[in-house]
């Protein structure tokens, strides 16, 4: 039997300046350099072995003979013993760590980098960990998150799918996703999407083909108690039928929180971000952090789980690095947006500054411009786009906006500068491009990106003086200013069209809802569906296209300091509203905590 602890050494691949390893206690690893200047120790917060589920904070700490500025980057291997890249090199030297979804040995390794000198050293601890469950019975235990707990269960059968059914107080019946039997390791499933203070009853069920069915017994949990200062929602309109699904609102300046379709909280982030950008399928969400310190190591791009754990995470500074290493220009701060592609990679989109000469005004200018960048699973630059390559730099923003403090990304050349694009949303086109839209150039743009082989080109502009015409009654039938446009694989785009230039000529104009269908071939727009919102959102917003037939539009950014968001049926009557009590920067429509629309 392998034992809880044990002792290693080991030698690392011949890299400049890392060195032996030598593991000294089963707490802390340190390596000393060959000239005793450096040496650095890994601690876990909670000593090996822990259950399935328990959150170590990983400690590194570097004792030299002179003061340096180190950054630090920290990789886990699980069982498979592929790394994974889960926090890039950054100022931090903590981890915290969710000890995985399943039992065995990992390995957390740490590599401390002199930003100054350059030079590097490595540690790795492993660390085990048991299963939450003990013999056939399974059982639910709480995380840190008073309303998201873990469902643990024996393993199941090679061929079979597992899924977790949990029933509330009124009897809503929510799924986890299935995830596969393999019959060596125990199967664990977040229970997400609760009301606070209620007591649900939960049990697993395997079907194990050919119509055979395999339940567990009926378990009761009792979810805990949120914080009181979160944003709260009220339910404004609902003319249709009762259903289910959930409300995910990325709050502007507050935590972001889900609700039931009637304003009850169910789930909340509990750090602090700057954006949510999306919901991902198994209950995983992107965010991104915009620190105005002018510190580009704190510029943050996140992926996290349903409870709060941190996926992985990376910085502009070290992104910087790769794209200065590739001959490319550095970025200020990531903004906007992060999702997954298809391919499984990371797209974000990040602003990069120009100063340029007698081109958007007399003299020397700074110009905020976009780059959009695709990291591979271990946080590495992949593919770029950078607007100044592709686009006209003598077409200036539409309503000449302008970049200030709390307005744009944080600058870096100047105090202020030209809006010149302000991308606001990045998504993947059915035929594997990229739809990017510029609120500033009242336009959204299709890239040739073909999964990370495009040349960047831009394939089309759609909107006003764009490629497109467009057969439609309405005299200003254009968006502009517009957010989170997605082209559907039925031809149609949804949109949320702001309508600030219609709003600049006309004051009482306000933000619609949009459904265009597309004819790529001939450059022609047909104006679906045209909702008046009733009320003018200036900034941020959200389009998305339900399941049924149905849109769902957030008007977030409300001149009484809240958001509404409005679901309408095919023919733009509004089935159901609800309002926050703080500006929001998107909302989202899910089945469940787990499933997007």
């Amino acid at each position: 039997m392998r034992k809880n602890c044990y002792k290693r050494m080991g030698t690392l691949a011949s890299r400049p300046g890392i060195k032996t390893l030598l593991l000294i206690s089963a707490a802390a690893w340190i390596i000393p350099s060959v000239n005793a200047q450096l040496s650095v120790s890994l601690t876990p917060s909670t000593p090996s072995p822990s259950v399935v589920g328990t959150v170590v904070t990983w400690t590194a700490a570097v004792s030299n003979l002179r003061a340096a500025t180190y950054r630090y980057r920290f990789v886990t291997r699980g069982f498979d013993r592929l790394a994974r890249v889960a926090k890039d090199f950054g100022p931090d030297n903590t981890f915290q760590w969710a000890a995985g979804d399943r039992e065995g040995f990992y390995t957390i390794e740490v590599v401390v980098r002199n930003k100054d000198t350059g030079e590097s050293i490595q540690a790795s601890a492993p660390y085990q960990v048991l299963p939450a469950v003990n013999g056939a019975q399974p059982v639910v235990t709480p995380t840190a998150h008073p309303l998201v707990f873990l469902y643990s269960a024996p393993a199941c059968r090679p061929g079979g799918k597992m899924i977790v059914s949990f029933v509330s107080p009124d009897n809503v019946v929510q799924n986890t996703p299935a995830k596969q039997c393999d019959g060596i390791f125990s199967m664990n499933f977040y229970i997400a999407g609760l009301r606070e203070t209620a007591t649900y009853s939960v049990k697993h069920r395997i079907d194990n083909g050919g119509g055979s069915i395999t339940e567990g017994p009926v378990l009761r949990f009792t979810s805990g108690q949120a914080p009181a200062n979160l944003p709260t929602h009220t339910k404004i309109s609902d003319a249709r039928s009762p259903g289910q699904g959930i409300f995910l609102a990325a709050s502007l300046r507050a935590n972001f929180v889900a609700t039931d379709l009637d304003g009850n909280l169910i789930w909340y982030y509990p750090s602090l971000l700057t954006f949510l950008t999306r919901p991902e399928a198994g209950g995983y969400f992107f965010g991104i952090n915009e620190d105005t310190s002018g510190d580009q190591s704190k510029q943050i791009v996140r992926a996290f789980d349903l409870a709060g754990n941190t996926v992985f995470e990376t910085n502009a500074e070290r992104v910087n690095e790769q794209l200065i290493a590739m001959g490319k220009p550095p970025i200020s701060a990531f903004h906007h947006e992060a999702r997954r592609l298809a391919n499984g990679a990371t797209l974000v989109l990040a602003s990069v500054e120009q100063i340029l000469n007698d081109v958007q005004g007399d003299g020397p200018v700074n110009v905020l411009g976009d780059m959009i960048i695709v990291l591979n699973r271990n946080l590495e630059v992949v593919w770029t786009w950078n607007a100044f390559d592709h686009l006209d730099v003598r077409r200036v923003a539409t309503l000449n906006d302008k970049c200030g403090p709390g307005v744009c990304p944080s600058l870096f050349l100047t105090s202020t500068a030209n809006d010149w694009l302000h991308g606001n949303s990045v998504s993947e086109t059915p035929d594997g491009n990229l739809l990017y839209s510029m609120r500033s150039q009242d336009w959204v743009l299709k890239i040739d990106f073909q999964n990370g082989r495009g040349t960047g080109n831009i394939i089309w502009r759609l909107g006003n003086d764009g490629d497109f015409t467009i057969d439609s009654s309405d005299p200003n039938p254009w968006f502009s200013h517009q957010h989170d446009p997605e082209l559907h694989a039925d031809g149609t785009l949804t949109v949320f069209d702001n309508g600030n230039f219609r709003q600049f000529l006309d004051p009482s104009a306000h933000s619609r809802g949009q459904v265009l269908r597309l004819d790529e071939a001939n450059r022609s727009a047909t104006l679906l569906l045209n909702v008046d919102l009733g009320q003018f959102s200036g900034a941020l917003g959200t389009a998305q296209k339900l399941g049924d037939g149905h849109y769902f539009f957030d008007a977030g950014f409300l001149s009484d300091g809240t958001g509404v968001s409005l679901e309408v049926d095919s023919s733009g009557t509004t089935v159901y509203g609800i309002r926050s009590s703080v500006q929001e920067y998107r909302t989202f429509r899910m089945r469940d905590m787990y499933t997007p629309f």
